[in-house]
C-alpha cells in the first residue's frame, strides 16, 4: 500500500486529512520526521491559520519539503496550498516555498459579500487533462474556508472558483498541486480527488 506522509508542523486538520486519505485507499502517516518525509510515496501539506505562522512553524522542515518534491508528488490543502506560492500579503509581505509562481492576496473589500469565503462553492476545471480531476463533472461543489486567495497565471491554474473575484481554487506545476478547498470535508467528490491524487503516485 502506498505511504503518504502528512507533514506535521503544528497547524492543520491532520486527523481529518488522515482519515480522508485512508478512506481513499492510502496508508497515511502524520509525521515531522525528515527521513519519513523523504521516504514517502506522496506528501500532503495541510494547514489552517495565518500564512506567516505556517511558514514559521514549517521552518525546520522547509528544505526537506522543497527537496523531496523533486521526486515525490505533493498536495497542499488550504493554507498548505497558499504556502506553495512565492509570497503572501497576509499581515505584511512574507515569502512562501516558491514551488508555484504567484502570490496570495486578500479578497477585495466593499463587495457586500462576507469574508471569509466559507461554505460550498463550485469548481470550473481549466485543465481537462489533469488526472487530479478525473471523473469530475462540471461545477462540482467543494467546501471552502479562507480569506485570502492564490493569484497566479492560467498556466498554473487547474480550477477557478468565483467569489467576489474569480480566483485559482487549485494550482499545479509538474508533481506539485494545491487545492484551496478542503477535500476531506467535501464529501464524495473530495474523496474522489484524494483517490485521484493517490493514483498519481
Amino acid at each position: 500500500m502506498l505511504k503518504i506522509a502528512i507533514i506535521d508542523y503544528g497547524l492543520g486538520n491532520l486527523r481529518s486529512v488522515s482519515r480522508g486519505l485512508e478512506k481513499a485507499g492510502a496508508n497515511a502517516i502524520i509525521t515531522s520526521d525528515k527521513e519519513e518525509i523523504a521516504a514517502a510515496d506522496g506528501l500532503v501539506l495541510p494547514g489552517v491559520g495565518a500564512f506567516h505562522e505556517g511558514m514559521d512553524q514549517l521552518g525546520p522542515l522547509k528544505e526537506i519539503v522543497i527537496s523531496s518534491t523533486r521526486d515525490i508528488p505533493l498536495l497542499g490543502i488550504c493554507l498548505g496550498m497558499q504556502m506553495l506560492m512565492d509570497t503572501s500579503e497576509e499581515h505584511g509581505i512574507h515569502r512562501g516555498l516558491g514551488l508555484i509562481p504567484g502570490s496570495v492576496k486578500r479578497f477585495p473589500r466593499g463587495s457586500g459579500q462576507k469574508v471569509p469565503h466559507m461554505g460550498w462553492n463550485t469548481l470550473e476545471i481549466e485543465q481537462d487533462d489533469n488526472p487530479l480531476f478525473t471523473g469530475f463533472g462540471t461545477d462540482e461543489y467543494v467546501y471552502f474556508v479562507h480569506s485570502f486567495y492564490a493569484d497566479t497565471t492560467l498556466e498554473y491554474t487547474l480550477t477557478t472558483t468565483r467569489y467576489i473575484c474569480p480566483f485559482a481554487s487549485s494550482v499545479g506545476k509538474h508533481n506539485i498541486i494545491g487545492v484551496q478547498f478542503h477535500p476531506e470535508k467535501s464529501g464524495a467528490i473530495g474523496l474522489l480527488l484524494l483517490s485521484n491524487f493517490i493514483g498519481m503516485l
